[in-house]
């Protein structure tokens, strides 16, 4: 796990981000076993950068965050593909957040975890993840959730080297994501994290035409 300073200037928007995360990852250029997953759609963006610049295919690692009511950016817990239902209890209990809400929540996020899936992949086949260097990267990480559900999906696939890649995340995430895969890289680790959107000066959304469109773009995106 790499270490930076806590006060780091912010990023322009995620595909400088994108930029200075590669520049930390550059031991993983032109690796014929290389590959690398963004979480949509935030995580996108960010990781078209790092793929382009270790010449390495892209591709996606669908999940979606289970968010607070009324907080949405607050996570709970996140779904991935396969069932895969990972909860952060302490926001949970802190919050008393029934069961049946949270079974509300996950039914409504899967509809769209399934939609983002047709959206994005359509008829493509998901990547061979088996014996591969498999980098996940997300816009910024700030319960963990999301990227465990991420990880819960990836390990069974048994890649060679299971890496995180993020631009910004707190160091007790980052402790306790590295004993879940080989290595986590991350460009600033904050003491105070508060919202992923405040280590960038522009944080807008991230559209699926925009996801499609740096899929488009990507020659190592599996074709139909």
């Amino acid at each position: 796990m790499l270490d930076t300073a806590d006060h780091a200037a912010p990023f322009r928007d995620r595909a400088d981000a994108g930029k200075q995360l590669a520049a930390l990852l550059q031991p993983y250029a032109h690796r014929p076993d290389g590959l690398v997953l963004g979480l949509p759609r935030g995580g996108v963006p960010v990781a078209y950068e790092v793929a382009r610049a270790l010449h390495a295919p892209l591709d996606l690692c669908l999940v979606r965050k289970l968010g607070v009511p009324d907080h949405r950016e607050l996570a709970l817990g996140a779904i991935a593909s396969g069932g895969v239902r990972v909860l952060n209890p302490d926001v949970i209990e802190g919050l008393a957040i029934s069961a049946s809400t949270i079974d509300a929540i996950a039914a409504r996020e899967l509809q769209e975890l399934q939609r983002r899936d047709r959206a994005y992949r359509g008829d493509r086949p998901p990547p061979e993840i088996r014996d591969r260097t498999v980098i996940l990267v997300d816009d910024g990480i700030a319960t963990g959730a999301t990227m465990r559900a991420a990880i819960s999906v990836i390990t069974p696939q048994r890649p060679a080297r299971l890496v995180v890649a993020t631009p910004v995340a707190a160091p007790p995430i980052c402790d306790e994501l590295s004993r879940l895969v080989d290595e986590v890289v991350c460009v600033t680790m904050p003491v105070r994290l508060s919202a992923i959107g405040y280590w960038y000066e522009d944080f807008s959304q991230t559209t699926d035409e925009e996801v499609r469109q740096l899929l488009a773009v990507s020659p190592g995106f599996t074709e139909t």
